[in-house]
């Protein structure tokens, strides 16, 4: 066999003369030519790693080579033939067959290390099904909402070791088509890592794993192999819903029933949710063309879909089309949006959105897929030679109550690759539980709320926030009534008085005062009025002095990046008179409240810093000692608190 460190000892000699490969192969210049030329592309084609290894591979055959119109084949000659390679040939031949079986052996490996998170999805009558992911040891696992949605509030899930469980519906994102599911009976399943779908680059070679044709009726989940064949690809959605966007494209077999199961990169991390492929038209046979949802998409919903929302995507407010030079530009644009307060008007040429340049709508729809509403983003603009940038609050892509009546539209059922018709009549739906015949463990983990797909898990939610706010912050135990001095920009003094039934501010000489009975209007809360920076101090009173039952509709909203370049915050949010408030918890501190006056308008901010320790007030309580007020892009004040006092007189009514 030639060996590769046999090519290499191989020294090049003048035409006519007899080189040592002929001399010892009986090969002659043009038949090394041929053969390296065939070897290089095995190489190529079948990817099969460095040159050794290809030869390795490859050394089963026999290379034809054509020379002067006639057919010879390399192969060793009968003479002057060695009864046995040299040494370093044969360590060579050794290496080669160890690269080989150690490839195989570790792929082999990493087959049964990732299959283990791996669930097969079934309804309780078997009606319905797909795949999953297991994503953390206590359960939670990844699946496509339209696998989910069929099988009801609870569902059965086998792993490969052959154990079935009760799982239960926790939340839904129907635009992104993602359902977040929990296997109920353990704490110690076996999960996936987290990758970053951001660093896959194309022709990275994949692992698809799940239950194609709900085939795997011994729990056992189907493999196949593949490469990332593009990028950032963009498939429509069935009116608003089942959009797949930012998607990765695949050449690994996805087939019906593979819906939900994951997508793993060579190092077992996993990097997408497999959801839908283009056999539409192709009697739904698999073409080498599907899709998966990117997980770092996944991870910006996460928080929302833990907390048992019915997830939204978001809208820019405005469309964007290219225009006759192909460049993007806005061609309308609601005057109700943050995008229009901020600037942006029809004609402007968008360049980037989250920091990703866009060169047309489908680029633009694939950085906004990635994003909840409310997020706030960069916008990178140009206006004739101008070029701006603003920071822009998402709008929800659905209005209030929309959502959930798409959802009452849409099929049950939405195929991979077959675009849903929501003019269609539903098909009839599988049979499902009633919640009073759910198993007992499932049961105790589901509540119903219109807007949520399971309340219970919104419930724990909102109580480990407060749990982990109260204990790291302290102010719970400041229970009574609240007293606060200090200046009102560095030039006049302010007092603020916090109690039960009325809230009392004054600044230089100008009182104003809000009581529980009587709560201020929208135009009472609009700048330049102090009642609603009033309102924002007592919002945090309110929290930490009354029960989370007491805050009227309150919910654990998720997580948000705190004005676009701060810390990750999560969200809770209630009404408070005419208005709905938000408070976004940093790491156990209460870094700021939002009070959205009115629907159209920019929210009026306080941004709490400089937490200090406030020892009269009890043990551990951190107070903060600057207080920005903010309404868009400006700032109104800055307080600085120099004293803070708890006055403990239990129900007080007044200040």
């Amino acid at each position: 066999m030639v060996t590769l460190s046999s090519l290499r000892k191989t020294k090049l000699t003048p035409a006519g003369s007899r080189s040592p490969l002929v001399a010892r192969y009986g090969m002659s210049s043009s038949n090394l030519v041929n053969m390296i030329f065939a070897v290089t592309c095995a190489w190529v084609l079948t990817g099969f790693g460095p040159p050794k290894l290809v030869l390795a591979n490859l050394s089963w055959l026999t290379f034809g080579t054509s020379v002067a119109g006639q057919t010879s084949k390399i192969s060793r000659p009968e003479v002057e033939t060695p009864s046995q390679p040299a040494t370093s040939e044969r360590e060579d031949t050794s290496a080669i067959h160890s690269l080989v079986f150690n490839r195989q052996f570790a792929r082999i490996s990493l087959i049964k290390q990732v299959a283990a998170c791996v669930i097969s999805v079934f309804s309780p009558s078997g009606a319905a099904g797909g795949s999953g992911v297991i994503i953390s040891p206590d359960g939670f696992a990844l699946t496509n909402f339209h696998v989910a949605k069929p099988c009801g509030i609870a569902m059965k899930c086998g792993l490969p070791d052959g154990q079935i469980y009760d799982a239960i519906t926790v939340g839904w994102d129907p635009v992104g088509d993602i359902a977040l599911i929990k296997l109920l009976g353990r704490t110690d399943f076996p999960y996936a890592q987290w990758g970053d779908s951001d660093s896959v680059a194309v022709g990275d070679e994949v692992l698809v794993m799940g239950n194609p044709f709900m085939l795997a009726t011994d729990l056992q989940p189907t493999v196949s192999w593949g490469i990332i064949s593009a990028l950032r690809r963009y498939q429509h959605p069935a009116g608003t819903l089942l959009e797949y966007a930012d998607c990765l494209q695949t050449d690994a077999s996805i087939n019906p029933g593979n819906s939900g199961g994951p997508m793993f990169d060579l190092s077992g991390r996993l990097i997408g949710i497999n959801g839908r492929a283009s056999f539409d038209r192709r009697g739904r046979v698999n073409v080498g063309l599907a899709y998966a949802v990117p997980v770092n998409q996944i991870r910006n919903f996460l928080a929302h879909l833990r907390a048992g929302r019915i997830v939204d995507h978001a809208s820019a407010g405005f469309r964007v089309a290219s225009d006759p030079q192909g460049r993007p530009v806005v061609v309308d644009i609601l005057e109700t949006s943050d995008a229009w307060r901020r600037g942006i008007r029809v004609d402007d040429e968008i360049i980037s959105v989250a920091g990703r340049p866009i060169l047309g709508p489908n680029d633009f729809k694939n950085v906004l897929a990635n994003f909840p509403p409310g997020w706030r983003i960069p916008f990178v603009f140009r206006r004739g030679q101008e070029v701006r940038q603003v920071f822009v609050r998402l709008e929800p892509l659905h209005s209030p109550g929309e959502l959930l009546e798409q959802l009452e539209k849409l099929p049950l059922e939405s195929p991979p690759g077959e675009e849903p018709q929501p003019e269609k009549p539903a098909p009839t739906p599988p049979p499902q539980l009633p919640v009073d015949h759910l198993p007992p463990e499932a049961q105790a983990v589901y509540e119903a709320k219109r807007g949520f797909a399971n309340f219970y898990f919104n419930r724990l939610a909102q109580q480990r926030l407060w749990s982990a706010w109260a204990e790291k912050q302290g102010l719970s135990q400041a229970n009574g009534e609240w007293q606060l001095e200090g200046r009102w920009d560095s030039r006049e003094p302010f007092t603020a008085t916090l109690g039960a039934r009325l809230a009392r501010l004054s600044v230089a000489g100008q009182t104003v005062e809000c009581s529980a009975d009587k709560p201020p209007g929208p135009a009472e809360l609009a700048p330049p009025d102090l009642r609603g920076p009033l309102v924002g101090l007592w919002l945090v009173w309110q929290l930490a002095t009354q029960s989370l039952q007491a805050l009227a509709d309150l919910s654990y909203w998720g997580a948000e990046p705190h004005r676009a370049q701060g810390p990750m915050a999560e969200v809770l949010q209630a009404t408070s008179g005419p208005a709905e408030c938000r408070w976004l918890i940093h790491e156990g501190l209460l870094i700021a409240v939002e009070l959205h006056y009115e629907r159209f308008q920019d929210p009026l901010e306080l941004v709490f810093e400089d937490f200090r320790s406030v020892d009269s007030a009890g043990k551990g309580v951190l107070f903060p000692h600057r207080i920005l007020i903010l309404h868009g892009d400006n700032l109104l004040a800055r307080l600085e608190v120099t004293s803070f006092a708890v006055n403990n007189r239990a129900n007080s009514e007044s200040p």
